[in-house]
């Protein structure tokens, strides 16, 4: 959390979507650009598991965003035209209430203690702030990967209130493929000894588990065609060989990544966060997803995503442009030639940027 980071509290008890009840709720959020008289030139991002509310950087935090190339003045989302608002899920540990938030009954952090999450929790806290700054209707909502599945959330409780959708490499239910991945990463983590039974502390993190959870997703995130034009079979020296690793590239480029997440996300939101994604289904509350379309207000969409994603693979971003379609939504579906897999919407900028340009500025 950077100096432009931003709170809010609802001061108020938060009903849960799968029941369970908060006493409040904090959420971090941050803004690039400037709400026009009207007030109906926002655009809502909606993030994926693990980033925070800085997608970008800006004049009170020069620190480069999760989503830098694509957000910023003259940028894919132009903030000359657009207010772009941007808020840390609920249940996640980067400034919104989440399990490692402090239970205010035991002055402890809440844990395994916390209320079942639901990506429907994360849309409706998220609700809290557009309605804080008096944003009645959205000019558009953007969701990449969860945030896609978040988006969707969205508009099965609050239709009406977007103009435009946007869904970037993201699915209207996870695959058993996605679910066994967060399957195994959870497992990781849980059965880490260190882990015990959520009552981990700061000197006593259950890092192994979390290495190999950060690990197994970072194989899920990108593509064997990246890793092998990137990697090859080259070896390397960066970190010491053991008996059975560390003798090739890639598992040198793993393990960074993964040192770099151990101590940076919170073990007990990474699963929380995780579970909703595996649980969430668009049209538990609409006998079809082409029928949550239909309810949801949105006049044009935008369906992005490429054939090397193998967490959320083309074929569920297909079901979701026909589905939009058929919901009367003017949509534009396009298969990317990205290499770099589910990855690809945060760094292939060059691909990924036109059409959500397109999206926004059309009239």
């Amino acid at each position: 959390m950077g100096p432009a980071t931003q709170f809010f509290v609802h001061k108020k008890p938060f009903t849960l979507y799968r029941g369970g009840e908060l006493p409040f709720v904090q959420l971090a959020w941050e803004s690039w650009g400037k709400l026009n008289e009207n007030r109906d030139n926002a655009v809502l991002i909606f993030t994926g598991l693990s980033p925070d509310a800085h997608a970008a950087s800006s004049s009170r935090d020069p620190e480069p965003g999760w989503w830098e190339e694509m957000i910023g003045p003259e940028k894919p989302i132009d903030t000359n035209r657009f207010f772009v608002l941007c808020v840390n899920s609920l249940g996640s540990c980067k400034g919104s209430t989440g399990p490692a938030s402090i239970n205010p009954e035991t002055g402890q952090p809440w844990r395994l203690d916390f209320p079942e999450l639901a990506l429907e929790d994360v849309a409706a806290s998220t609700r809290l702030v557009v309605d804080h700054l008096r944003i009645s209707h959205l000019h558009a909502i953007v969701g990449p990967s969860m945030g896609g599945m978040t988006a969707q959330a969205w508009l099965k409780q609050f239709p009406g209130t977007a103009g435009r959708l946007a869904l970037i490499s993201s699915a209207a239910a996870a695959t058993p493929f996605a679910i066994a991945i967060r399957s195994l990463q959870r497992e990781a983590i849980t059965s880490d000894r260190k882990f015990a039974n959520g009552t981990y502390t700061a000197d006593h993190w259950p890092e192994g588990g979390m290495r190999m959870a950060r690990k197994l997703g970072m194989v899920s995130y990108r593509s064997a065609a990246e890793w092998r034009q990137r990697f090859g079979r080259r070896k390397q020296d960066y970190f010491p060989p053991t008996d059975f690793g560390m003798r090739f590239a890639v598992e040198s480029y793993l393990e960074t990544h993964a040192r770099r997440f151990v101590g940076s996300f919170d073990p007990a939101c990474y699963l929380y966060l995780s579970r909703a994604m595996d649980l969430f289904e668009a049209w538990d509350r609409h006998k079809t997803l082409a029928g949550l379309f239909e309810s949801s207000g949105i006049d044009r969409g935008l369906v992005v995503g490429t054939e090397t994603d193998i967490l959320f693979p083309l074929s569920q971003q297909k079901e979701l442009a026909r589905a939009m379609e058929k919901g009367g939504i003017s949509t534009r579906f396009q298969d990317l030639a990205a290499i770099q897999g589910h990855d690809a919407f945060l760094v292939d900028i060059e691909r990924f940027g036109p059409p959500l340009k397109q999206l926004l500025e059309e009239t």
